[in-house]
């Protein structure tokens, strides 16, 4: 039997390409609300970032998102965004 193929995407804080279920998708919606997306399945532009919260500074510092989101980010949308991951739970192990 085939292996699966197994997505990749690079995460903008870091530049490290990884599995696409480990990384958390940014996106901004069309009306032009910024948010995280931890299903992967919001409709508009998204950008990746790994769970840590030094690669979603990176990325905010750097304006790597708001590159990749074509969008301006005002502190009070990148504090919102640390707080969202703060919240999210521990990526599950996948069973094999």
């Amino acid at each position: 039997m085939k292996p699966k193929k197994i997505p990749l995407r690079m995460c903008v804080g870091c530049r490290e390409s990884k599995p696409k279920r480990e990384l958390i998708r940014v996106v901004r919606a069309p009306d032009g609300a910024v948010s995280m997306d931890p299903v992967g399945k919001k409709p508009g532009r998204g950008a990746y970032v790994c769970r840590q919260e030094s690669c979603l500074t990176r990325a905010i510092r750097q304006k790597q998102l708001e590159r990749q989101l074509e969008v301006q980010l005002t502190p009070e949308v990148a504090e919102a965004l640390r707080q969202e991951l703060a919240n999210l739970p521990a990526l599950e192990p996948e069973a094999t």
